[in-house]
C-alpha cells in the first residue's frame, strides 16, 4: 500500500465554493490560481476529514460561504487505513460540526482512525520565533497522527483544568474541591506527555539523512510536571497557593514547549534564517509522514499551501521527488504553475479561478 488516498471530493458552500467536486487518483496535486481564488479553501476543507477545526482552526460559522450563510458540508471517498470508507462533515447554522462515517453519526475522533493529515501553511512559517502556544499546537497534530486517542486525553486533560481555574479565580482554598481535579489532571497529563515523548522519537527514528532538507533536533522542555501520576498530583496540590495567586495553573503539559536546532549547524531554529526555518518545518513534515508509513504500511495526505514558492527549482524538485518516493498523495497550492514543472506527469494539476460569483475549479465538474 502506498498511502492514505482522497478520491473523491464534493464541496458545498464551503468558504468561496458553492458548489465543487474533485476527482483525483491518488498522485500528488498541484491547485494552480491567483490569490484569493480559494486554492487554501480546498486544503482546509480536506484537513477537515481530520479531528479537531482544521488547518486555519476556524469555528464551524465562519466556514459558511458568505452571504447566504445555510450551512456547509464536505462529502469524500477515501481509501483508508483499512478499507475504502464514504466520510461526511457539516454544520447547519447555528450548530456544532457533524461527522457521518459510511451513512452512520460519529465522532471526531473517529476520522483520525480512517485517515491521518499533516498540514504545512505559510501560518506556519514564524512558529519558532512565536509564542509556545503554537509550537504546542504543532507538537500535538504530530502527536495525533500517531496516537488518535491524543486528542480526547487532552479534552478530559483541559476541561480538569478549566474546572480548577474556576476554582483558582474564585480564590478556594478548600482541598477537597481541588482533588479529584488534580488527580484527573495528572492522570491524563501523563498520557499526554507519554504520547508527545513517544512521537518525537518516532521522528527522529525516521529522519533521513539523505534527504535535501535540513535535520531537526526536537527537545520538548518545560513545566510538564514529573513522569508519574501521583508526582504530577503532589506538584499541583503544592503549587495551589501560587497558582490563586497568578490566576491560573503554572505548571502541567499545557505548558510545554517544542525547541527544535538545525542539527547540522547545531543552531537553535529560532536563530536561523527564515529559508533555514522553512527548510526545518518541511524536514518535519516529510519525516512524520515517513514514520507514519513505517508505523500503518501507508503514508499520510499532506497539505502543503503555498510551500514549493519558497523553495529555489532544485529544492522544489527535490521536494517532489520525497513526495513520490513516500507514495503520499500530497495536495499542493501555488500561484504559477511552473512551480510544478518538475512533478510532470506523476500528479495531477487543476486550475483555481474565481469568477466573481466564487471560485471554480477548471477542468473539473462542478
Amino acid at each position: 500500500m502506498g498511502g492514505l488516498v482522497i478520491e473523491t471530493l464534493a464541496l458545498s458552500h464551503f468558504r468561496s465554493h458553492r458548489a465543487a467536486r474533485l476527482s483525483l487518483d491518488g498522485r500528488p496535486v498541484a491547485l494552480v490560481g491567483p490569490n484569493g481564488a480559494g486554492k487554501t479553501n480546498v486544503l482546509e476543507a480536506v484537513s477537515l476529514l481530520s479531528p479537531g477545526r482544521g488547518l486555519r482552526r476556524a469555528a464551524a460559522e465562519d466556514l459558511a460561504r458568505r452571504p447566504e450563510a445555510l450551512g456547509w458540508k464536505i462529502t469524500a471517498a477515501v481509501q483508508g487505513l483499512t478499507s475504502a470508507h464514504e466520510l461526511e462533515t457539516w454544520a447547519e447554522p447555528g450548530t456544532t460540526r457533524q461527522v457521518r462515517i459510511d451513512g452512520k453519526a460519529a465522532t471526531q475522533a473517529s476520522l483520525g482512525r480512517i485517515l491521518r493529515i499533516l498540514w504545512l501553511v505559510p501560518a506556519m512559517d514564524r512558529l519558532w520565533i512565536e509564542a509556545a502556544e503554537g509550537r504546542r499546537r504543532f507538537l500535538d497534530r504530530m502527536t495525533l497522527s500517531f496516537v488518535p486517542e491524543h486528542a480526547e486525553q487532552s479534552l478530559i486533560y483541559e476541561k480538569a483544568m478549566r474546572d480548577r481555574n474556576r476554582l483558582i479565580k474564585d480564590q478556594v482554598t478548600d482541598p477537597h474541591w481541588y482533588a479529584a481535579l488534580e488527580a484527573q489532571m495528572a492522570e491524563a497529563g501523563q498520557q499526554i506527555t507519554l504520547n508527545r515523548t513517544a512521537a518525537l522519537a518516532r521522528i527522529a527514528q525516521a529522519i533521513d539523512p539523505a534527504s535535501a532538507f535540513p535535520s531537526a533536533d526536537l527537545t520538548l522542555t518545560g513545566p510538564e510536571g514529573a513522569a508519574q501520576p501521583e508526582d504530577l498530583a503532589t506538584a499541583l496540590a503544592e503549587g495551589r497557593r501560587r497558582d490563586i495567586a497568578a490566576g491560573r495553573t503554572l505548571i502541567g503539559p499545557h505548558r510545554a514547549d517544542l525547541l527544535a536546532r538545525y542539527a547540522a549547524k547545531d543552531t537553535p531554529a529560532d536563530q536561523c534564517s527564515t529559508g533555514e526555518q522553512k527548510a526545518l518545518l518541511i524536514s518535519l513534515i516529510l519525516s512524520n509522514a515517513r514514520a507514519l508509513k513505517l508505523d500503518l504500511g501507508a503514508a499520510p495526505v499532506l497539505l502543503l499551501d503555498e510551500v514549493a514558492a519558497h523553495l529555489d527549482a532544485t529544492r522544489r524538485a527535490a521536494l517532489y521527488d520525497e513526495i513520490c518516493a513516500l507514495g503520499a498523495q500530497a495536495i499542493m497550492t501555488g500561484t504559477d504553475s511552473d512551480l510544478f514543472d518538475a512533478l510532470g506527469t506523476r500528479g495531477q494539476r487543476l486550475s483555481v479561478s474565481d469568477d466573481g460569483s466564487g471560485s471554480r475549479l477548471i477542468g473539473i465538474s462542478e
